[in-house]
């Protein structure tokens, strides 16, 4: 029992250590941030997946996290000041390189990867937490630090700020706000997870004699969990309402009766009041103004809109067989 204590002590002490290491704002760090912005923000450009996990592999901005994580559960002031100060760095120096490259390709379209991550919902939120629950477990055994690798890739922190970076050099504040909230997500989820797990896993400072005050350093970001639970669950909700309404409106219009017709493309649009579907039909007539007054009482009424106008946009084909 002796030894098996002296040998959780001492791998306890070899974690606490290379957290520390990890939590250094230094040469290395700064250079490697940098190179996983642009590796980001060329592959957001690109519109290339491959290309954005590569930089989520290259970015250094988890060991931070777990030092925050380490420092607050651990009674460790200087650790926890040193990597906040680190994680603030590098989130700095990621997102500087990503404006400025931003408003040299600002002649670039926005593509899909970016897009994609200024929406952020509840489930973004559960990868953060999964994502720092396994980081912090492989930190502290020592076998499993090859899953550190995986736990980058779920858990991008770059990616998003780059995404942010670059909407905000275009002045499309809506965007990059949203991006940057996934950032932020993503980070409290991972800290939260890891102060959890290190904790559990025995790392609680002086527990006993300090417990009313490591409660307390943790309040904030627990309180932070939870309104963004609150927020990111709202935002979740709206999106399945929006997929089911699309998906019932594309069932409705594909059972059209129109001679021929095939539904090509649909497209949704929103005012104040009304929700606009445009529909795209190839058929060898065009529907006539009869045939669109028909469908459109047929449409459901998605939330906040208090009227329904569909619009059908007929693409001409010519239908062949042998008979003529």
């Amino acid at each position: 029992m002796a030894i098996k204590a002296v040998a959780i002590a001492d791998s306890r002490a070899a974690a606490r250590a290379d957290i520390g290491v990890n939590s250094e704002f230094d040469l290395a760090y700064i250079v490697m941030n940098g190179l996983a912005a642009v590796v980001a923000c060329y592959g957001l450009f690109e519109n290339s997946p491959a290309v954005v996990i590569g930089a989520m592999i290259i970015a250094m901005l988890l060991g931070p996290i777990s030092g925050v994580a380490l420092g607050l559960v651990d009674n460790n002031n200087d650790l926890l000041r040193k990597a906040f100060l680190t994680l603030a760095g590098g989130i700095g120096v990621v997102y500087v390189v990503a404006f400025v490259l931003g408003a040299i390709h600002h002649d670039f379209p926005l593509t899909d990867e970016i897009y994609s991550r200024t929406a952020p919902n509840f489930m973004d939120l559960m990868i953060g937490l999964g994502g720092g629950a396994a980081g912090a477990y492989a930190m502290i055994t020592p076998r499993l630090s090859v899953a550190f690798v995986g736990v980058a890739i779920a858990t991008a922190l770059v990616p998003p700020l780059a995404s942010s970076a670059i909407c905000l050099a275009r002045g499309d504040y809506r965007l990059a706000f949203g991006a940057l909230l996934l950032a932020f997500t993503n980070i409290v989820a991972i800290q939260v997870a890891c102060s959890l797990v290190m904790w559990l896993s025995g790392y609680r400072g002086v527990w006993e004699k300090h417990r009313g005050r490591q409660l307390k350093r943790n309040l904030l970001s627990v309180a932070l969990l939870l309104i963004l639970t609150g927020v990111l669950g709202t935002a979740l909700r709206g999106l399945i309402a929006k997929e089911v309404y699309e998906a019932s409106v594309r069932r409705i219009l594909e059972k059209t009766a129109h001679k021929g017709a095939y539904l090509t493309d649909i497209r949704f649009e929103q005012t104040a009041t009304t929700a606009i579907v445009v529909a795209v039909y190839r058929t060898p007539s065009p529907f006539t103004p009869e045939e669109v007054g028909s469908l459109e009482p047929r449409l459901p009424m998605p939330q906040g809109a208090s009227n329904v106008e569909l619009r059908i946009r007929s693409v001409p084909v010519t239908v062949a067989s042998k008979h003529g």
